[in-house]
C-alpha cells in the first residue's frame, strides 16, 4: 500500500502533537486514535515500539466523497500512522486518499484531499527540516 510518508526525529508523543497541528491546519480532526503498541500489552503482552493509527477526517472531503458514493464510508477516516522506528525517530504515513478513492467520479476529490495531506506532510518537514513530501510505499 502506498502512503505520504515523512519521518521526524521526536519521539512519538512530541510527533503526535505536531501531526494533529499540522492536520488541524489543512483542515483535518482527528476522530479516532488507537494505540496499537497498548493494545498488544495490554491484551497479548507483547511488548513493541511505540505505533499509534490516527483517523483524521475532513469534514467536507468526507461529505462531497459520501455523496459521489457512499461505500466511502468503509475507508474513513483517513489512517495516519506514527511509529518510532528508533528512540527519538518517528516514521508518519498517511493513506493516500488517490490509491484509496476508487473511479473516475472521485478521481478529483482524491486529488483535492491529497493536496491538503501533502501540506499538512510538508508542513511537518518544514518543522524538522526533512525533504519534501514522497510517496512512498508503506507495509
Amino acid at each position: 500500500m502506498h502512503g505520504i510518508r515523512t519521518t521526524l526525529d521526536r519521539p512519538l508523543p512530541e510527533a503526535e502533537a505536531q501531526v494533529r497541528e499540522a492536520l488541524a491546519s489543512a483542515g483535518f480532526g482527528v476522530l479516532t486514535e488507537i494505540d496499537v503498541a497498548g493494545t498488544l500489552r495490554a491484551k497479548l503482552g507483547v511488548e513493541r515500539p511505540p505505533l499509534k493509527i490516527l483517523g483524521a477526517c475532513n469534514p467536507s472531503y468526507a461529505h462531497r466523497a459520501l455523496e459521489a458514493d457512499p461505500q466511502v464510508a468503509l475507508l474513513l477516516p483517513c489512517n495516519v500512522v506514527l511509529e518510532e522506528t528508533t528512540p527519538g525517530r518517528t516514521t508518519v504515513t498517511v493513506a493516500d486518499p488517490e490509491e484509496l478513492l476508487p473511479g473516475p467520479e472521485l478521481a478529483a476529490l482524491a486529488a483535492e484531499a491529497k493536496g491538503a495531506l501533502d501540506q499538512a506532510v510538508s508542513a511537518l518537514q518544514a518543522s524538522s527540516g526533512t525533504p519534501a513530501p514522497a510517496v512512498s510505499t508503506a507495509s
